[in-house]
């Protein structure tokens, strides 16, 4: 009897391989163990390759590939849509973000007739403003998840002009290609709030010059407040509004004195760039990618190797380099659960979009086929108990 029910336990909290279920609005991504990828698939200004990989018990990265109008209406605008979102604290967010984010845009753009800045900016506020509103509604039955917020980073391609928005620390890198030596340069696109950049530390401390502590060195890690690596993101509204700093959040999330005003900031960077033909890709990834490459790394790896299976490949060599930085081989880390994978790297995703000159180059009136491709990840069926996650310090992105 006893051993019975040792056995029904044990299938309870350790799932095996063939009780994982995995989960895709996109027809053409496949898994492999904790690896999700796309290889390959066409967009209305090229080519485009995903790859997710997980390393939280839970997923926190999110991501999305949308194709074709930008609009309500099919009278368009026509571009392409990135999204990638790296939640911290838990996944609420980051899921919050991929379900809404984009139907604002198609909501302003409609109303503007238009792509723009403002449209962009736009989106990100309804989406925060949306996710505050659940918050609230959350508050009294589940308090932590005032403590859960993401990253946000965004490109929109469209009448030839490539838009990138950024909250947190993802990145948006530019392949270039030089026409005199032929190599491709890196070109950073978007701009980075997380506080172990001085500037980023600077502009805190110029908005709270009453407060000696806004940004704290803790464990040798630059943190806000010394809770969290980012200034700005979507969510974590407990350090936005001082009702959700208070009891019954974890006391390591509160506050000693009153919150008089936001610490975080939803508002993005936003850069826009008018693209040439010697643009090549973009790539766009959650920081798990740029804690193991360099920008230039990374677009050499895109460059030197065939389109197909450009973000898988990415993926993994950081992977392989998080396992030699543990003097470890892959093979290994490959085997190691989700959960526990955390300890040796972040959930990473990776975006890389191929810019077709001819196709960039054409009106945004030219219609495509819609397409959208969410990213995946490894759930479990309902029925089956998770294992306990792995505590991991909140705001750590």
């Amino acid at each position: 009897m006893l051993s019975g029910l040792m056995n029904f336990l044990r299938a309870c909290f350790r799932p095996k391989s063939d009780q994982y279920s995995h989960t895709s609005l996109d027809t053409g991504g496949r898994q492999d163990g904790l690896l999700w990828y796309k290889d390959t698939g066409q967009h209305v200004n090229g080519e485009f390759s995903m790859a997710v990989v997980q390393a939280n018990n839970l997923l926190e990265d999110q991501s999305q590939l949308e194709s074709g109008c930008l609009s309500l209406n099919e009278l368009g605008p026509y571009g392409t849509f990135v999204g990638v979102y790296d939640g911290h604290g838990g996944p609420e967010t980051s899921r919050f973000i991929n379900e809404h984010l984009f139907q604002h845009l198609k909501r302003f753009t409609s109303e503007q007739q238009t792509m723009s800045v403002d449209v962009i900016r736009k989106a990100y506020q309804a989406t925060e403003e949306g996710f505050l509103s659940l918050v609230t509604k959350q508050w009294p039955m589940k308090p932590q998840i005032a403590a859960v917020g993401s990253c946000c980073l965004v490109g929109v391609i469209c009448g030839g002009t490539l838009y990138v928005a950024n909250l947190g620390d993802s990145r948006a890198v530019l392949g270039r290609a030089v026409k005199a030596t032929g190599e491709v340069l890196a070109i950073q696109l978007s701009a980075e709030h997380n506080v172990c950049i001085e500037s980023v530390r600077q502009e805190l401390q110029s908005l709270h010059p009453d407060d000696s502590q806004i940004v704290v060195l803790k464990h040798n890690v630059w943190r806000v407040k010394g809770l969290i690596q980012v200034s700005r993101s979507i969510g974590d509204v407990y350090l936005k509004k001082a009702e959700f700093n208070r009891e019954p959040l974890y006391s390591k999330f509160r506050l000693r004195e009153p919150l008089k005003r936001p610490i975080l900031s939803a508002d993005p960077s936003i850069s826009v760039h008018q693209l040439q033909p010697h643009d090549q890709f973009v790539i766009f990834a959650s920081d798990g990618l740029w804690e193991h490459l360099s920008n230039q790394e990374a677009v050499d790896i895109v460059q030197n190797h065939p389109r197909s299976g450009s973000a898988r490949r990415l993926v993994k060599t950081a992977l392989k380099e998080a396992a030699n930085k543990r003097e470890m081989r892959y093979s290994d880390l490959k085997k190691i659960v989700r959960g526990v994978r955390r300890h040796f790297h972040d959930d990473i995703t990776v975006i890389v979009v191929f810019l077709d000159s001819n196709l960039v180059s054409g009106a945004s009136s030219v219609k495509g086929p819609n397409l959208s491709v969410k990213g995946g990840g490894v759930s479990l069926r309902p029925n089956i108990l998770a294992p306990c996650a792995t505590p991991t310090e909140a705001g750590s992105t």
